[in-house]
């Protein structure tokens, strides 16, 4: 056979399946033929795939916006990834501004207290910078990969399939459609061959009008087992594949458990990087935060204390009851004075005490000690105390 002849013949096996699914589409549409509909559990799993679709694209997109905020990059890390190249590693926000202020800190010098503050704090935040680094690559790795992989292969997979299945249902249903029309034309003939006609070729007529009918009623039986057979095959291979999105359900859920965790991380890293940061600028002498003490003399309202916390209502308190001049009188004196702890305080070697927020400790000055410490007392314990970290009672 001629391979040309064979591909036109495909062609027009195919154009006309295609004439025929239009055909029966379109009647259905307009409601002039009926519709094989599936069965209410195949419909329900896939309502479920499609739900789970959409779904799994927004979280995907809006986990995309909450990792890289900035549109631009998100564009460049798509575009070299679709080009299977690795993007330029770019410096992250927090680190840009922890590069700003260790450079501002060291033109300032180290040796004063501005600048030896600003280095501090731009560490701190370029070790925050890594840590949200770190977060984007475990997420990007453990989360959306996944989420990914679903959406441009399994779901794909799965609508391939799905419109296989609607392919072979329209098959199915002309196919329905032409074995109705082939019954009701031999009938129709039987009725007129039965009829009192006069004249043999009348008769003849009629009579091989009605075999060929009756063949091609045959034939359309037959055509309506196969693609009633196709039809129930695609099904089921439909089914099978959709009765895996609960599977699917459980390894997001697993994916979800490691973005929890990653984020878990990230921001424990983050407040104990802030802590120890806190500690540090804690530990510089009192005298330079009196401008902080001038301009937070304003009591704070009540209901912004109640939203910021008690931790930072006592922290904002200390600089409005704590002046220099009541420390450095207790610091000359010889005698001892009730405090109370604004907040935690973890004892960096034996010779300091720890501390609780809002508990109550005796403290007094030791001849000698560095004037950012006094020695505190609580029960049997004894060890020294940073000064910021008190607020003294009358």
């Amino acid at each position: 056979m001629n391979i040309m002849d064979f591909n036109v013949k495909k062609l027009a096996a195919d154009a006309g399946t295609f004439l025929s699914r239009a055909v029966q589409f379109t009647e259905e549409k307009l409601g002039q033929a009926e519709k094989t509909e599936l069965d209410a559990h195949l419909e329900n799993l896939l309502s479920k795939a499609e739900c789970t679709k959409i779904w799994t694209e927004k979280i995907m997109k809006q986990t995309e916006v909450l990792l890289q905020p900035n549109p631009n990059a998100r564009i460049e890390e798509f575009v070299y990834e679709k080009l299977d190249r690795k993007a330029p590693s770019r410096i992250n926000n927090p680190e840009l501004l922890g590069q700003y202020m260790i450079d501002a800190g060291t033109e300032f010098g180290p040796g004063t207290a501005y600048g030896n503050a600003l280095i501090k704090c731009g560490e701190t935040q370029k070790r925050i910078g890594t840590a949200d680094r770190e977060l984007i690559q475990t997420s990007a790795l453990n989360f959306l990969t996944p989420l990914r992989n679903f959406i441009e292969g399994d779901y794909k997979t799965i609508a391939k399939e799905r419109k296989l299945l609607q392919n072979k249902r329209l098959d199915l249903d002309a196919a329905k459609t032409r074995l109705k029309k082939a019954k009701a034309a031999e009938t129709r003939s039987s009725q007129l061959n039965s009829a009192r006609l006069e004249g043999d070729n009348i008769m003849v007529n009629f009579s091989y009008m009605l075999n060929f009918l009756h063949v091609k009623w045959l034939k359309s039986e037959q055509e309506l087992r196969i693609t009633q057979s196709e039809f129930d095959r695609q099904a089921e291979i439909t089914r099978l594949l959709l009765e895996g999105i609960s599977s699917t359900h459980a390894h997001h859920l697993r994916c979800l458990n490691d973005f929890v965790e990653a984020q878990m991380t990230y921001y424990a890293q983050c407040y104990q990087y802030m802590l120890d940061l806190q500690k540090q600028l804690g530990s510089f002498p009192s005298s330079y935060l009196s401008n902080n003490n001038q301009t937070s003399g304003t009591p704070m309202p009540p209901s912004l204390a109640n939203a910021v916390g008690s931790s930072a209502v006592a922290s904002t308190s200390s600089l409005v009851i704590t002046s220099p001049s009541s420390l450095s009188d207790l610091k000359e004196s010889s005698g001892s004075r009730k405090a109370r702890v604004l907040y935690d305080y973890d004892a960096a070697n034996s010779t300091e005490l720890s501390l609780l927020a809002d508990e109550v400790i005796t403290v007094f000055s030791v001849v000698g000690m560095d004037s950012d410490w006094l020695m505190g007392e609580r029960g049997n314990q004894k060890g020294k105390v940073p000064i910021t970290y008190l607020e003294l009672l009358n």
